[in-house]
């Protein structure tokens, strides 16, 4: 029987190209996003935002009607905002979040009644490696990605005993639409000495020169389909060495570093 996968953020980027894996090893594929992809993928798009509570259910709802069950939910969707944490608005940052975590917990929250009622499904979260090593000037990416790995990691118990695996995957810089998406605010360069726009120019050099999309999105879809998972995969040898760094060097010695690189 073919699992069916829903997979966020579908229509772009890693989220696209974990449908196409997904679609490869022979899953029915179901994309949700604001945008309509381009014509000729076999996944099946609905447009929904995530933040839109009766949207994703209506969605969510259309799949179940069509294919009685959903095995397999992968949350992709999200965006990212740069500046001084002192000139954002607030308004920016809660849209950081309501996309990058609660659009998350809105299509799980959705997708988990049916999951427990038929037995088992797995969730898989893309989080970030800015989610254990927070990046000056992108701190409400890196504050709304360390919240998906502390709600992955709550979440995995409370649904343990009815068949139900969530799991994180942290990737690091990845070559995709992400970077030019970016919003991006440099009010107050001046009176931080430059720092943010240096800071920036920084992390897009390092995406731009980043793993390929379709190679991060082939790993989501092995963890996707994997009989067993850990709580939180990183994404690619560097990944792993700087994940691991980030538990075992002194906070602030770990926090210094990484000033030097993207506070300086």
């Amino acid at each position: 029987m073919h699992k069916v996968a829903l997979v966020t953020g579908g229509s772009s980027g890693i989220g696209k190209c974990t449908a196409d894996a997904l679609l490869r090893r022979g899953c029915r594929v179901y994309t949700l996003s604001r945008r309509v992809p381009p014509q000729g993928g076999k996944a099946r798009h609905i447009c929904a935002d995530v933040t839109d509570e009766a949207q994703v259910r209506r969605a969510v709802e259309q799949i179940l009607k069509e294919e009685k069950r959903i095995d397999i939910l992968v949350n992709c969707a999200g965006f990212g905002i740069s500046g001084a944490v002192e000139f954002t608005r607030p308004e920016d940052a809660r849209r950081q979040m309501d996309v990058n975590f609660f659009g998350t917990v809105q299509v799980t929250g959705a997708v988990l009644p049916q999951m427990r009622r038929q037995g088992g499904g797995r969730i898989v979260n893309v989080s970030s490696v800015a989610a254990p090593a927070a990046i000056p000037f992108q701190t409400f990416y890196s504050a709304s990605k360390a919240a998906i790995n502390a709600y992955t990691c709550a979440l995995a118990n409370e649904v343990r005993p009815y068949g139900v695996t969530v799991t994180a995957v942290q990737p690091g810089d990845i070559r995709t639409g992400f970077t030019a998406a970016r919003d991006k605010s440099v009010e107050g360069d001046e009176a931080y000495g430059g720092r943010i726009s240096r800071s920036v120019a920084t992390m897009e050099r390092d995406e731009e020169n980043g793993m390929a999309p379709e190679k991060v999105g082939a790993y989501v879809c092995r963890i996707a389909l994997k009989k067993r998972v850990k709580p939180l995969y990183t994404v690619g040898f560097v990944y792993k060495c700087v994940c691991l760094l980030c538990k075992l060097l002194p906070c602030g010695l770990l926090n210094r570093l990484i000033g030097l690189i993207y506070a300086k």
